[in-house]
């Protein structure tokens, strides 16, 4: 065994201890966390899979992931602060798409609390295209659905779900990197250095779904 595989579970049950202290909104909202981002750089160097996105490793890499950290906040939790909502769960479901063109499809969804009204679920369908290296792809989603899946306290409901493509000209192409993979977490990179940890998704759990966090 070498030193940093046997270093490699150490390190991974400190970053997720480090994070489990924190509810979702604290782990998703920007904020400074700088001893959980050192643990994120150490296990980066250290990576067991050092393409993860070649073809080979997808047994690997497709799934569904919940996302428990973002240093720099996402997309949807940096606009929380702005409405009176909690956050349920964050989650990205990647899988190999049927057309040859486009390798890998990606669901990136959301779940979100209103007051009153209820839950709303958001969802993005995008595309991955790795580049040759197998560490990085380009993303970019074509679609957008929003849906209530709790309306005043009933569950249970099914209610229609409102769906708007996103059109080429308004579509834009992001800088995604894989940089650790193996069998229950994947930490990812965005063009400005934000730092994504997911961790998969249990069989019949809703990974942090569980662990709600307070209205901002």
């Amino acid at each position: 065994m070498t030193a940093s595989s046997s270093l490699r579970p150490t390190l991974k049950a400190q970053l997720l201890e480090r994070i489990g202290h924190l509810n979702l909104a604290e782990a998703l909202l920007p904020a400074s966390h700088p001893d959980i981002d050192q643990l994120i750089h150490d296990l980066e160097a250290i990576t067991p899979i050092a393409q993860p996105l070649q073809a080979d490793h997808w047994p690997t890499l497709l799934g569904t992931w919940d996302l428990i950290y973002a240093s720099q906040g996402t997309v949807v939790t940096r606009r929380l602060p702005l409405w009176p909502v909690g956050l349920r769960r964050v989650w990205q479901r990647l899988a190999p798409s049927a057309q040859p063109s486009v390798p890998i499809v990606t669901e990136n969804g959301a779940v979100v609390s209103l007051p009153v009204i209820g839950e709303l679920t958001a969802i993005a369908q995008g595309v991955w295209q790795p580049y040759e290296e197998a560490e990085s792809a380009s993303v970019s989603f074509g679609s957008f659905s929003l849906q209530p899946t709790r309306l005043l306290g009933v569950t249970g409901l099914h209610l229609p779900k409102l769906t708007l493509p996103i059109f080429d000209a308004l579509r834009r192409e992001a800088l995604w990197i894989t940089s650790y993979l193996d069998d229950d977490l994947r930490i990812g990179r965005g063009a400005t250095g934000n730092l994504f940890v997911f961790q998969r998704t249990s069989i019949g759990q809703g990974g942090w779904a569980s662990k709600p966090s307070p209205a901002p």
